[in-house]
């Protein structure tokens, strides 16, 4: 089963046990977060495409940490006139491990 989630504007594919990197959100690490602004849900034959969110469906997520990426270079140049600007950017992320995928009427049944 694989949705496609909102998070802080940008859209996501998430499966259950994975790891995503999305930009960084407050929130601390270890926390739980419950992402309810699922735009799609697809498993087997079956898709739900939401309008704009799908109703009842929810993704749960752990705080795995956070970080920054790798750097890249901004540079800019023009031509013949002794124009160079050189800068580095790293961006922070937060990595969060996707822990299920929770659909409305769904009970969770305890493990023997």
């Amino acid at each position: 089963m694989y949705a496609v989630v909102d998070i802080a504007g940008s859209q996501y594919k998430v499966r259950e046990g994975e790891n995503i990197r999305v930009a960084r959100l407050d929130a601390e690490e270890g926390s739980s977060l419950t992402l309810s602004d699922v735009l799609l849900v697809g498993g087997g034959d079956e898709i739900q495409v939401g309008t704009p969110q799908v109703e009842g469906v929810a993704v749960e997520a752990r705080v795995k940490g956070h970080g920054r990426a790798d750097k890249i270079i901004v540079f800019k140049m023009k031509r013949r006139k002794n124009y160079r600007r050189k800068k580095g950017h790293r961006q922070p992320y937060t990595e969060l491990q996707i822990e299920k995928i929770v659909k409305a009427g769904e009970t969770e049944e305890p493990a023997i």
